[in-house]
């Protein structure tokens, strides 16, 4: 599962605007997917010009966009549960900037490209997190598939259980090679699709305990702001 619609001016508005609320001694969480791709190459911009930042990657790809960018990166236990100074440049992060698939009144749906267990944990450490999306990522009540990241041998047990809450789990294979995708975890990825969410929040719990479930891309409460962009570059300021 993976959205494609919206322009790369929309997505770079979006990205970009956001980037220039990193400062000089910011550590901040670099997300995953297209839109986010364009604030860390902003950002890198930015460190080429001489800024003082470091980067906690979301994924495999977002740490070899931001190697390529010059973003010097820190892992997240060495930013998380540290003493102010222990790192050189603060404890904690201080701000994450990530996309999203789908937002309805600051709720999220994540995962499209399988990185939503990490981005999690990068997003809710941050604080502050800031979503950036173009237009059609945007929409009343959330409808999307909700990726969940499984362990292997749970994937059967998991899907009946989805099936149980009214859901329909299906594995998500790979484009370019025989067989499934496979998360930077080592873990699977099942798709469920429950139609209409109207409770996200009771939803993500119910998922949550599912033995076998790594973690869902209900991302419930923890966005501050999103970033909104359109084909002309402007960019909306929603739920801040």
């Amino acid at each position: 599962m993976k959205r494609t619609g919206g322009t790369d001016a929309a997505k770079r508005a979006a990205g970009e605007t956001a980037a220039e609320l990193v400062d000089d001694g910011t550590v901040v969480g670099l997300g995953t997917g297209s839109t986010a791709a364009f604030a860390i190459r902003a950002i890198g911009r930015r460190v080429d010009a001489g800024l003082d930042v470091r980067g906690v990657a979301t994924s495999f790809a977002a740490r070899e966009l931001a190697r390529e960018c010059g973003i010097p990166l820190v892992e997240l236990p060495d930013v998380t549960g540290v003493e102010p100074g222990d790192c050189g440049v603060g404890a904690g992060i201080d701000l994450a900037i990530d996309g999203a698939d789908q937002v309805a009144d600051g709720d999220l749906i994540k995962g499209g490209g399988a990185a939503h267990a990490r981005e999690k944990l990068v997003d809710d450490a941050a604080d502050r997190f800031v979503v950036v999306v173009d237009r059609s990522k945007v929409t009343e009540t959330l409808d999307d598939p909700v990726p969940v990241e499984v362990l292997p041998d749970a994937r059967g047990s998991v899907a009946d259980r989805v099936a149980d809450l009214g859901g329909e789990a299906t594995l998500r294979t790979a484009d370019r090679k025989d067989g499934p995708v496979v998360t930077d975890n080592g873990n699977l990825v099942v798709d469920c699709a429950f139609g209409r969410i109207d409770d996200p929040d009771a939803l993500a719990t119910r998922l949550s305990v599912l033995p076998g479930v790594v973690e869902h891309g209900l991302f419930v409460g923890i966005a501050d702001e999103v970033y909104v962009g359109d084909d002309g570059g402007d960019v909306d300021v929603r739920w801040g």
